[in-house]
């Protein structure tokens, strides 16, 4: 155990230097595309894929609802996803709006500090490969909540954890609805109201009716479509420079107003206590997030879920390869384009347009709208992987295992769960609207910020530590969400941009460095505190959980689904 640590803490301290180097974006990870947004004339092709894309996966979840009938199949597709579907599914979760739009405009405008983005993804994939996939699937049934429950008290446990996830979840989905509303809202010309409402309306199809077999080819769909589009862009981009990388950075060196310096690190962050902060929300927060660890009880076995890890690094490797590309080829012919920018420089509809501007000059206005519809099919993907996740929580966690007294059957949870389901499309579409004029990077970070304070402590501990019992768990998931949401609510994220003030009362936009930490104190110090019988034995339990997690039968004999 002690060589497994010295290896996960020499791992981490390689990425956090990594981090440093790079000196890492302020942007952070997934789904916070914001600001001001113009309205465009309707985008006659992106409508048309648009509406194919919809037709065909509403066709999906037809066919997924036909094979679904107990929550077994609901949760999990009946465990029957293959590790090469699976996997893409999971990429397809980081390949998103965001990474596609997002890194490639922040690359456009700082060069090698954005990098960063993709380097933080990436980081977080060995460690699920080797330390967390094969026991969170031996021990897992639907959610990582079964996890952390397997030998503390339930009801408690369960209770912070899950209050931990839906935090996430809903967080994620503000930031999913007002992205998919401004893009649509640019895009495709349609009013943003109208766009948090479609955009709800078929993330409860595809969640109510096809559950996770639905969710989870939808999410591949998109994924293989955004592999596709983006192997064209950066082809055509390489093709234009003969295939010589060197001479994509040359000229973008030679026209990109910074210089070199877009080569070098130190555009962008220069305060090494948030760059440690970005670094580790990003890569713990991964770790964390709920409808991602959801994805590894959908495979048969612990073996094929190691693969289903593997495929997703290994396709998401060659995406942000893809968006390297892209981001460094978009600032020669971007930069060098009137069409794309006014006189001041400042690109058409800001940022976030850099990746569709340079696909339409190299693909025409075809290819424009063929991405343009896979950008916004991203976020319905994620959107609906977000809402199983969250009507997973509700209606498995709390309802079936926390608070109904006696059996539960499977229609019956099934039937909780679609009503969840329907209440966090509500509350998504809420609460897009509401935020709608508001920066929603906040939002992401936050969501981020509790994935790694919350979920990721409690996680990793009981798969890891053995002397962890009910209270230490507790403590550090009260102390890692009080902080997480706080500080983020103290910082110039929300206290200074939306709420007004002159000065944040907490510094930093990312709280992870000092909430994630703390939270693992906090664990520790009172795990050592409890001397009470029933942690004796919740600790003598780990030796059964153990051998569960390494064999995926525990002694009793009983199997995870």
């Amino acid at each position: 155990m002690s060589k497994v640590i010295k290896l996960f803490l020499g791992y981490i301290s390689g990425y956090i230097f990594l981090a440093l180097y790079l000196s890492a974006a302020a942007h952070g990870a997934g789904g916070d595309i914001s600001g001001a947004v113009v309205k465009q004339p309707l985008n006659v092709s992106a409508i048309i894929m648009f509406l194919i894309f919809v037709l065909a996966t509403l066709g999906i979840t037809w066919w997924a609802a036909s094979k679904t009938k107990t929550k077994d199949d609901f949760y999990a597709a009946g465990g029957g996803i293959t590790p090469w579907q699976n996997g893409t599914a999971i990429a397809g979760d980081f390949m998103s709006a965001a990474t596609f739009l997002g890194i490639t405009g922040a690359i456009y405008g700082f060069g090698f500090d954005a990098m960063i983005l993709a380097v933080g993804v990436m980081a977080a994939w060995p460690v699920i490969l080797f330390l967390m996939a094969e026991r969170l699937r031996n021990l897992g049934s639907y959610t990582f909540i079964d996890v952390v429950s397997y030998r503390l008290d339930k009801k408690p446990i369960r209770i912070i954890s899950a209050i931990g996830s839906l935090s996430v979840v809903i967080f994620y989905l503000i930031a999913q609805m007002v992205g998919a509303g401004k893009l649509i809202q640019l895009l495709f010309g349609l009013d943003y109201v109208y766009a948090v409402i479609l955009v709800s309306f078929l993330m409860i199809c595809y969640v109510s009716f096809g559950g996770m077999l639905a969710t989870t080819w939808v999410q591949l769909i998109k994924a293989v479509l955004l592999l596709i589009g983006g192997t064209f862009i950066a082809f055509m981009v390489m093709k234009s420079f003969n295939f010589n990388v060197e001479a994509i950075l040359s000229s973008a060196a030679d026209i990109h107003p910074k210089g070199v310096a877009i080569l070098a690190p130190g555009l962008w962050l220069k305060d090494p206590i948030a760059i440690i902060s970005i670094a580790l929300t990003m890569m713990f927060g991964i770790m964390g997030l709920p409808h991602i660890l959801m994805r590894l009880f959908t495979v048969k076995d612990a073996k094929d879920a190691r693969k289903s890890v593997f495929v997703a690094t290994t396709l998401m490797g060659y995406f942000y390869i893809l968006i390297i590309i892209i981001g460094f080829g978009a600032v020669t012919f971007v930069m060098n384009n009137p069409d794309y920018h006014d006189a001041a420089g400042n690109i058409l509809g800001g940022g976030n347009m850099v990746a569709l501007h340079l696909t339409q000059y190299m693909g025409g206005d075809f290819m424009l709208g063929f991405m343009s519809a896979v950008a916004f099919a991203t976020i319905l993907a994620v959107v609906a992987g977000l809402t199983l996740a969250g009507a997973a929580t509700i209606a498995h966690d709390l309802y079936s295992k926390t608070f109904k007294k006696g059996p539960v059957s499977s229609a019956e949870e099934i039937k909780i769960s679609r009503i969840a389901t329907f209440a966090l499309g509500a509350i998504a579409v809420v609460l897009g609207i509401a935020f709608e004029h508001q920066n929603v990077a906040f939002v992401a970070s936050m969501a981020l910020a509790v994935a790694a304070s919350v979920n990721f402590p409690i996680l990793i501990m009981s798969l890891y530590w053995s002397n962890m019992p009910t209270k230490g768990a507790i403590a550090g998931g009260v102390v890692g969400l009080i902080l997480s949401i706080g500080l983020i609510i103290l910082g110039p994220g929300v206290w200074v941009s939306v709420l007004g003030n002159a000065e944040p009362i907490f510094p930093q936009v990312y709280p992870t460095v000092y909430s994630m930490p703390l939270a693992f104190i906090a664990i520790w110090v009172f795990s050592l505190l409890d001397k009470s019988p029933q942690a004796e034995k919740e600790k003598a339990l780990f030796d059964e959980q153990l051998v569960r997690s390494e064999t995926g039968i525990g002694i009793s004999g009983a199997s995870n689904h």
